[in-house]
């Protein structure tokens, strides 16, 4: 008895068919689930090379072992690709309950491959796996698709769909589970190009466990813990968006596309201004925490606009990124964006870099359709979304991402394209906190924010200034992200009262695997986890060159951004040196073969000797 169903469905849309295959035993205790087991199953089929949106591409949405248990906030999915942004190894988690349901439905994963004629979504219930028709559904918006997926299959279906921006092909369109996304790394688009519309799932439990009677002692007792909880409590009345005043007081909350760490007016979109326009909470599948913040406009402008949000992230990439503090447009922002199903921090950042291009003469009203792009104008940015979630007019551009919009627009564009491997920067000003900075550098995904947190710099523990004795510590951050995302576990669940060592209790209890109760074993799992992701890049021709920063982190100063004013990113390299020894890898950032034996990747060491660079 074991919580892992043990099974994935294998979707070849190019066939139409489907077949139920078994994971290999090995595999879940080597890579645990999620992440770990995707990005397995990706280096294993894909070879070098594979143009992102084409039929070799593919999509893996894996579940981790503690998915649709009676856990705390470990019933997410990771998505696993190859991504149309960076060209690098792609990961991104959705939340939701889309996940627990696949697994009550017997399975903890699904591989998508080939291309279908024509769209087409899968649906999955006590009597199959079905490849339907969805011509009535493309087209259509996320909310939509949702609707007429319920009210063909039943009230209680679960879905995942993208909308038009994945159909479309805007390279950072996402996957959209209610109002829970995931994909920021362009998975959407992987699934438009396969005219895979999504997936719905009709099923209900139960779910076996090795031990469950110890783990539902386990998780009573975290349930306990968690009731009185600051984290938990804090993030259940505000979500993220409790950080927002604070990070712009120390300069790590960035102004009009990284050009200053000021906004003024913030308190306005602030997170007491939310608060008061809070309508109720939602939340994952299972967790007592239901972070999600349901807000609606009650006047102006945009008044009856409803989102379960903004978060930090979209706070940050709709509002100060482009200097706009109008709380209206920000929920009706972040709503247009879940309806397109495009990523709010890849769109914002797009959008202020367009903004920047304005403000300096690079492009003109003659290039944004008419549009004035000046900074707080947030009428413009509701019209360029749509623009970009329909590909229409300056949009189509847009929906490139700054990398390939700047190298299409010349006239030194490139210098404002805020990004790392193609994959625009989050809401965290690299100037300010140095140890984020290295990690978003050195992160295989790109510049994302869930790659790994310098918790102990974010809350002032450590330095966030220096630029000496950071390697260390960025690595392991990237380490236990990835262990997180195996099983997968929220990201605020160290900060809500669920430990490491609880962690491991539980995956014993719901596994038998004793390996995985010593934190020590789960860390290693991590580590593999991210060097076989190095060793996807590698093959696709990534070395140190590509670990750096925009060229504005590492020449200007940073304005106007309290403690953080005047700070330029000045050690780079000696930060990567720190980052690479204490990974094991050399100084091209390449994992050693020592390092590669240690973690049992020997059927890797020949792929790297023939592509390392």
């Amino acid at each position: 008895m074991s919580s892992y169903n043990g099974r994935m469905i294998r979707l070849n849309l190019t066939t139409g068919k489907s077949q139920v295959e078994e994971i290999p035993r090995q595999w879940m205790k080597d890579y645990l689930g999620g992440r770990g087991i995707g990005v397995r199953y990706l280096y294993e089929e894909l070879k070098p090379g594979v143009e992102p949106l084409s039929p070799d591409n593919k999509v893996i949405l894996m579940m981790g072992p503690l998915g649709a248990t009676t856990a705390m906030s470990v019933s997410r999915m990771a998505l696993v690709t190859k991504s149309p942004l960076t060209g690098a190894v792609a990961k991104s988690v959705m939340g939701g309950s889309f996940g627990a349901f696949l697994k009550f439905a017997g399975y903890d994963g699904i591989i998508v491959e080939g291309e279908s004629a024509k769209p087409v979504y899968l649906h999955i219930d006590k009597d199959g796996i079905h490849l339907l028709d969805a011509a009535g559904l493309w087209g259509l918006d996320t909310q939509q698709t949702h609707q007429k997926l319920r009210q063909k299959h039943g009230k209680s279906t679960q879905v995942a769909c993208i909308g038009p921006a994945g159909e479309k092909l805007v390279r950072y369109a996402v996957l959209i589970s209610d109002l829970r996304c995931g994909g920021r790394t362009g998975v959407g688009a992987v699934l438009g190009a396969k005219k895979l519309k999504g997936f719905a799932v009709n099923s209900s439990g139960p779910l076996s466990l090795h031990d469950a009677d110890g783990f539902k002692e386990l998780t009573r007792e975290i349930i306990e813990g968690l009731k009185t909880s600051p984290g938990r409590i804090r993030m259940s009345d505000f979500g993220t968006s409790y950080l927002t005043l604070g990070f712009e007081k120390v300069g790590i909350f960035p102004v009009k596309n990284f050009q200053e760490g000021h906004l003024e007016g913030i308190e306005k979109i602030g997170d007491e201004a939310l608060a008061g326009i809070k309508t109720k909470n939602d939340g994952c599948y299972g967790c007592m925490t239901r972070c999600g913040q349901v807000r609606q406009v009650t006047k102006g402008p945009y008044a009856g606009a409803v989102s379960e949000g903004p978060d930090y992230e979209t706070i940050w990439s709709l509002g100060g990124n482009l200097d706009n503090t109008d709380l209206g447009s920000l929920i009706a922002a972040d709503s247009l964006c879940d309806r397109l199903g495009i990523d709010t921090v890849s769109a914002g950042n797009t959008i202020g870099f367009a903004y920047e291009l304005y403000q300096r003469g690079i492009i003109t009203k003659k290039d944004t359709d008419g549009l004035e792009l000046n900074w707080g104008n947030h009428a413009a940015m509701m019209t360029l979304l749509e623009k970009i979630g329909n590909r229409e007019g300056f949009g189509k551009l847009l929906g490139e991402g700054t990398k390939r919009a700047a190298e299409q627009i010349g006239k030194g564009a490139q210098d404002y394209a805020i990004q790392v491997k193609g994959l625009e920067l989050p809401a965290y000003e690299p100037r300010a906190v140095k140890g984020y900075g290295l990690i978003l550098a050195t992160a295989n995904i790109g510049a994302s924010h869930m790659y790994g947190r310098p918790r102990d710099e974010l809350s002032g523990k450590k330095d966030k200034l220096t630029e000496v004795d950071k390697g260390q510590d960025a690595a392991q951050a990237e380490i236990s992200q990835a262990t997180q995302d195996a099983v997968i576990q929220c990201s605020f669940g160290p900060v809500t009262g669920f430990n490491p060592q609880q962690r491991s209790d539980l995956l014993v209890a719901a596994t038998g695997f004793k390996e995985f109760g010593d934190p020590a074993y789960l860390d290693k799992v991590g580590e593999r986890i991210l060097c076989l992701e190095r060793c996807f890049n590698v093959r696709e021709g990534f070395n140190r060159k590509d670990d750096t920063l925009p060229k504005r982190m590492r020449t200007e100063p940073l304005a106007n951004a309290g403690p953080a004013t005047g700070q330029v990113f000045k050690n780079l390299d000696g930060l990567l040196d720190e980052f690479y020894d204490a990974l094991g890898y050399t100084r091209q950032g390449i994992p050693s073969e020592v390092k590669l034996k240690e973690l049992g990747l020997d059927s890797v060491v020949a792929d790297i000797k023939k592509f390392a660079k």
